[in-house]
């Protein structure tokens, strides 16, 4: 199965391309002398004099022992987007910063390019305490790898090659079990890293050091069903799986893809979820199926999300298996989104915006707590402009003469099938009848059909999805339909008899011969579930499609219902504004009562996700 994404898909929904244009203008607004400074310091390049104000703080601040690490996520970043748009900017910022990391690289005696000093990584080889070398140079590597492989440029793949020859020499002076202890000390997706330069130049000091860095330690208990991960660090251990996936993409050896299979099943299947398709309290794994305790202030780390979404994605192109992709879109919209680039009204004179939260809490009362653009630089700070670079991923795959499309998101493929280029797009119907998006009347007025038919928020959505083809071609469309429904979907082509279809478990194949302009009408039936703690029923929250809702309040509050069903304590609240149709919704019998609005539109405002459900 191959995914579609770069230059071939091009998106058309507004959020997500106002998040993608937020991120490139952040990239380019951090100086490329800040995003070198740690390499030209270990390299004795950097000739600054005292205090630089305007110099990153946080992890990147000179005395961290993991300074450096966010220009390998900036490089990644970059690259992405590059692919995707083709920003020269971005490519000409990314060429002089390859030629600054060569000068490092060529000071430091032409293998050494890090913004550490190689002791670090002989400290932890001698058992000394020191803060995750390897996760760091990992990011480096990783950022070198993107370069070479979505904006073309050589001299990244020389960079990086030399690199690992000090690795390659560094690691054979360990026996097994001093290897063992060094990789019980966080490595990032080193592993992942290896098998990527084993694709790209076949060369077998890779394959070496892929033998090298398999954690027996970790991997060996997965395989055999033990509970390895509750209680344990999450992010050190996920792109090391990560790196099992990629193992296996490149050497076909089953192995590799057992140990991400177990490794799904004890975090995921096994483990459960909350409502927003994260995990973790504290940066750790909860027990399983043990939610209740965890219900904190640090929930929910965005770089666990951010690796879990491509875990899953990994999953999905193995397995065509829907509810990965069901995992993925929560994850997106309570997690990606609720995280990064938020954007709305201010709360009692807060800004009008936020860039990144390390955490999403879950306890009663809390609040986001957003980052500067200078002053923190942790880890999640440089997943957050990965995972804004290019929001044209996980939409459209393609295998063999079949077309899958994942996600309902307004966007247009351009590809290959039958012998012939063909395109398909996807918009979404929003059924509101007028195009006015501020309260100056000077939008089209024109008197329709649609205003009056809709006088209320449709309880479902819309999507429209055309083919266009050169000549007619048969193959088969096959069409997600999310488990968030409440009822089941209706699928009309070219408005024949609607098809039914409730099935969530499996994709939704239309085989036929497509003509140019041929449409497919989606319907998905949408309204509120509650979903409760796998560990307490009488606790949970709710959702609106695959949208978590929180109710506005700055102290924990027990919703008093009348029903066996929470969902009818909530009705729509403010459901019309200008030309759409919002997602608000309000308590009917709580005093005082309780707003609610969709999670990832949460900015500073205080906020619960999980209720007590009491009768009256």
């Amino acid at each position: 199965m191959k995914e579609l994404y770069g230059k071939s898909v091009r998106l058309r929904e507004g959020d997500f391309l106002r998040r993608e244009h937020s991120n490139r203008e952040y990239l380019m607004k951090l100086q490329t002398r800040h995003l070198l400074r740690n390499y030209e310091l270990e390299a004795g390049r950097y000739s600054g004099r005292g205090h630089d104000a305007s110099a990153f703080g946080g992890w990147e601040d000179p005395t961290c022992q993991i300074r450096g690490h966010f220009l390998g996520h900036w490089l990644s970043a970059a690259a992405l987007h590059y692919y995707e748009t083709g920003d020269r900017e971005l490519l000409v910022k990314t060429e002089n910063i390859l030629g600054g990391l060569e000068a490092c690289q060529r000071d430091n005696g032409g293998e050494w390019v890090c913004p550490i000093p190689e002791k670090y990584l002989y400290w932890i080889g001698k058992g000394k305490g020191i803060w995750a070398p390897q996760y760091n140079i990992h990011k480096l590597f990783m950022g070198l790898i993107d370069v070479y492989r979505y904006m073309e440029l050589g001299k990244a793949l020389e960079i990086a090659d030399k690199l690992a020859d000090w690795f390659l020499r560094w690691s054979g002076e360990y026996t097994r079990e001093q290897f063992d202890n060094i990789l019980d000390v966080e490595t990032g997706g080193m592993l992942e890293v290896w098998a990527d330069l084993l694709d790209i130049t076949k060369d077998e000091k890779y394959r070496t050091l892929l033998g090298r860095y398999y954690r027996g330690r970790l991997f060996e208990p997965l395989l055999e069903g033990k509970d390895v991960l509750t209680n344990m660090h999450a992010n050190t251990t996920i792109p090391e799986i990560l790196g099992c996936a990629r193992a296996y993409e490149v050497t076909g050896e089953e192995k590799w893809l057992k140990i991400v299979e177990c490794y799904w099943k004890c975090a995921v299947t096994d483990r459960g979820c909350f409502v927003t398709g994260g995990q973790t309290q504290g940066e750790i794994w909860t027990p399983m199926q043990k939610l209740k305790a965890r219900l904190g202030d640090k929930n929910q780390e965005h770089c666990t999300v951010y690796n879990m979404v491509r875990l899953a994605e990994f999953l999905f192109r193995q397995t065509k298996d829907p509810a990965y992709m069901h995992y993925i879109e929560y994850n997106v919209e309570n997690g990606l989104k609720a995280q990064t680039y938020w954007q709305g009204p201010p709360y009692k004179g807060s800004p009008w915006g936020g860039l990144l939260t390390y955490f999403l809490p879950m306890k009663a009362g809390s609040k986001k707590d957003w980052s500067g653009e200078t002053d923190s630089f942790f880890c999640c700070h440089g997943t957050m402009v990965q995972a804004n670079a290019a929001w044209n991923r996980r939409i459209y795959y393609t295998e063999g003469d079949s077309l899958y499309i994942t996600m309902y998101t307004g966007s247009e493929a351009s590809f290959e099938m039958c012998g012939q280029n063909m395109r398909v797009s996807v918009r979404q119907d929003y059924m509101n009848g007028s195009l006015m998006t501020s309260s100056e009347n000077n939008a089209l007025q024109t008197v329709n059909e649609t205003a009056r038919a809709h006088a209320n928020k449709p309880d479902y959505r819309k999507y429209i999805i055309t083919v266009h083809t050169e000549a007619p071609a048969e193959f088969s469309l096959n069409l997600r339909i999310p488990d968030w429904i409440t009822r089941a979907a209706t699928v009309t082509v070219n408005g024949e008899a609607p098809e039914k279809v409730s099935d969530t478990d499996k994709f939704t194949v239309l085989k036929r011969v497509w003509k140019d302009g041929d449409s497919v009408t989606v319907i998905l039936p949408i309204g509120i579930k509650f979903i409760p703690l796998p560990d307490d029923p009488t606790i949970g929250a709710f959702r609106y499609g695959a949208d978590v809702l929180a109710g506005i309040t700055e102290q924990e509050r027990i919703l008093y219902i009348e029903s066996d069903r929470p969902e009818d304590e909530l009705s729509q609240d403010t459901e019309r504004e200008w030309g759409t149709f919002r997602t608000l919704y309000r308590t009917e019998n709580q005093d005082p009562g309780i707003n609610f609005r969709r999670l990832n539109d949460i900015g500073y405002e205080p906020y619960q996700i999980y209720f007590k459900i009491k009768r009256r």
